[in-house]
C-alpha cells in the first residue's frame, strides 16, 4: 500500500473541567475531560476511512484536532510526514488548503448573512484568487456540485437541506484540497437526499483524487462509502479493519453490538446484543478496558483492568482486546 496521506500518532485532546469557587480558593488542579485519548490511525491517498461510534465517544473531537481546529493535548499529525501540530500559524494557513471539512449541520455552517457567491468565495479570496475571477470559479464549483449558476446571488435561506449541503461541498472544494473529513455529512438529510449526497461525493472522489476521512453512526451508510472503517469507544479506536472484513468477522465485542443493532430485511437472523450498564464518563475513565463494564465475552477476568494495545489480528485487521483472538465460539457468541 503507498505512504499513508495522514499519519495520527498517539493523539490526545484533554479539556480541563470548570472549577467551583472553593476548588479555585484551594488551587485544586482541575479535573480533565479525555474526550481522544491516544488514537492511532493511518489515512491512505485514494481511500476513504469510515470512522463510527456512539455519540460522545470523541469522533468530531478527532477531527478537529487532525485539521488543528483545536489544539491537541499531545501527539502529532502528519501530513505526507509533515507534523502539522507544529507549524506556526503562517504556515499552517498555507497548510489549510490541503485539508477542509463538511460540517454535519448545513443550516448552522453557513452564514446567513452571506450570499453563496461571499461563502464559497471567501476561500478563495483568502488564499490568492484574482477578485476578478472568484465569482466565474463559484459559478464552476456550484455546477459542479449540482446547482444551477443563477443561485451565486441568493442567501442560504433560499435552499433545502441537500442544496445547503451542496454549498458546504463546494466551499471544502473550492481551495482544491486532497484530503476532506465530512463530519456526519449525511446525518441531518433525508434518506432520499443523503443518497445523492454520498454519489456526489464519490463522483468527486474520482474526480479530483479526494481523501476522505467520513465519519458516521450510520453503519448501512458507512458499508457503503468506506474502504475501512475504525471504531470509536470512549476516545479510543478499539478495531481497525477493511469493510467487508470489519462487517464479516467484527472481534471486539463494541463492534459485535454495533452491528448486532443493524435492522435487516433478509431472512438471515442475527441475535441483537443488548449492552448492559452505562457507558462510562470521558472525565473520570476507567482504568485498562474501557468497554469493561459492558463486556459481554465469557473470558471477561481482572486481567482486562491492563489497558489493551491496538495489535494486529489479521490481515489489515487490528483490535484492542486481551482476548480478540479467542477461539469460536466463544467469540461469536450472541452474534448470529
Amino acid at each position: 500500500m503507498d505512504r499513508p496521506l495522514v499519519q495520527v500518532r498517539d493523539l490526545k485532546v484533554h479539556f480541563p473541567m470548570k472549577r467551583s469557587f472553593k476548588e479555585r480558593l484551594r488551587k485544586k488542579t482541575p479535573t480533565m475531560l479525555y474526550a481522544v485519548d491516544g488514537v492511532n490511525l493511518d489515512i491512505y491517498p485514494g481511500e476513504t476511512l469510515g470512522l463510527v461510534g456512539e455519540s460522545g465517544c470523541g469522533k468530531s473531537t478527532l477531527a478537529r484536532a487532525i485539521l488543528r481546529l483545536c489544539e491537541p493535548t499531545s501527539g502529532q499529525v502528519l501530513f505526507e510526514g509533515k507534523d502539522i501540530c507544529q507549524l506556526p500559524a503562517k504556515e499552517m494557513r498555507a497548510q489549510r488548503k490541503e485539508m477542509q471539512l463538511i460540517f454535519q449541520d448545513p443550516y448552522a455552517s453557513l452564514n446567513p448573512r452571506r450570499t453563496v457567491e461571499e461563502i464559497v468565495g471567501l476561500p478563495l479570496a483568502l488564499h490568492g484568487t484574482p477578485p476578478g475571477q472568484v465569482r466565474s470559479r463559484v459559478k464552476a464549483l456550484l455546477k459542479r456540485v449540482g446547482l444551477h449558476e443563477s443561485h451565486v446571488d441568493r442567501f442560504p435561506h433560499q435552499f433545502s437541506g441537500g442544496q445547503r449541503q451542496r454549498i458546504v461541498i463546494a466551499r471544502a472544494l473550492a481551495v482544491k484540497p486532497r484530503f476532506i473529513i465530512a463530519d456526519e455529512a449525511v446525518s441531518a438529510l433525508d434518506v432520499s437526499i443523503q443518497a445523492q449526497i454520498i454519489n456526489l461525493l464519490q463522483e468527486l472522489q474520482q474526480d479530483f483524487n479526494l481523501t476522505y476521512l467520513f465519519i458516521t453512526h450510520d453503519l448501512s451508510v458507512v458499508s457503503y462509502v468506506s474502504d475501512r472503517i475504525a471504531v470509536m469507544y470512549l476516545g479510543q479506536i478499539v478495531e481497525l479493519a477493511e469493510t467487508q472484513r470489519l462487517f464479516d468477522r467484527p472481534m471486539h465485542p463494541y463492534t459485535k453490538a454495533l452491528l448486532s443493532a443493524i435492522p435487516r430485511v433478509d431472512k438471515r437472523t442475527r441475535e441483537r446484543i443488548i449492552l448492559r450498564g452505562s457507558v462510562p464518563t470521558p472525565i473520570n475513565p476507567p482504568p485498562g478496558c474501557r468497554f469493561y463494564s459492558r463486556c459481554f465475552l465469557p473470558q471477561k477476568s481482572p486481567y482486562c483492568l491492563i489497558p489493551p494495545r491496538l495489535r494486529q489480528v489479521g490481515e489489515d485487521h487490528y483490535v484492542a482486546c486481551h482476548y480478540a483472538v479467542a477461539e469460536p465460539p466463544l467469540l461469536e457468541r450472541g452474534v448470529g
